[in-house]
Parts: C-alpha cells; sequence; structure tokens
C-alpha cells in the first residue's frame, strides 16, 4: 500500500500522483521530526492518516529512532494512541509542546493535562 524512502512515507494513485504523504526529517542523530502528513481530498475520512502515521511509528520503532512532533494532526494522534509514546524523544515535552502547538481551541489541551 504505502511506499517508502528516507524520511517519507507515501501513497500514490494509479497515476503515481501522491495523494497522501507523512514526512520525518531527522534532526539530529536519532531522532527525527514528524513535520507534515498530507491526505488527498479523495481520501479523507478513510483513516488514511492514522495510517500513515502508524507506518511511521513502526518504521521509527525498526530503525531504533525516536521522534519529536511538530506537524498538528500527528500531535493529535499521539496524544489518542499513548502505546505509541515508547518512540516519542521526550514525553513531557510532547505534552507542553500540544499544548502550545494545538491549544484549548481543538479541545487538545484538555486531553493533554489529563495525561
Amino acid at each position: 500500500m504505502f511506499q517508502k524512502k528516507d524520511t517519507c512515507i507515501w501513497l500514490e494513485d494509479e497515476e503515481g500522483k501522491r495523494i497522501a504523504e507523512i514526512d520525518f526529517p531527522e534532526e539530529k542523530g536519532g531522532v527525527v521530526n514528524i513535520n507534515h502528513t498530507f491526505v488527498d481530498d479523495s481520501l479523507r475520512g478513510q483513516g488514511i492518516a492514522s495510517k500513515l502515521v502508524e507506518a511511521c511509528v513502526e518504521e521509527l520503532r525498526k530503525d531504533g529512532k525516536k521522534a519529536m512532533v511538530t506537524c498538528s494532526y500527528a500531535i493529535r494522534w499521539f496524544l489518542k494512541h499513548e502505546e505509541a509514546w515508547d518512540v516519542l524523544e521526550n514525553v513531557e515535552e510532547f505534552k507542553k509542546q500540544a499544548e502550545t502547538v494545538v491549544g484549548a481551541a481543538c479541545g487538545i489541551q484538555s486531553q493533554v493535562n489529563r495525561k
């Protein structure tokens, strides 16, 4: 289903156009930054973004890497999936960042404070 090269996992349509992707460039030795997810409108509501983050987490575990997260979708995903926190570089820093990046307007702050 997904293709992977270096620091990107993506899905292409039958014409070879990228219709979904997640980027996680390496920031420093062994630590990546999950900084971007994209899903084409034609795929929205099918759980593709969640599957991309899951695939990224699997890759990080396989490669023994940790992640910082700056993509707002990925932040929300990690808040709902504590079982994936083992790949986070710093859980406490992630919680603080989640409050700052996403904020209460998205209903995230109360989730952060409960953890």
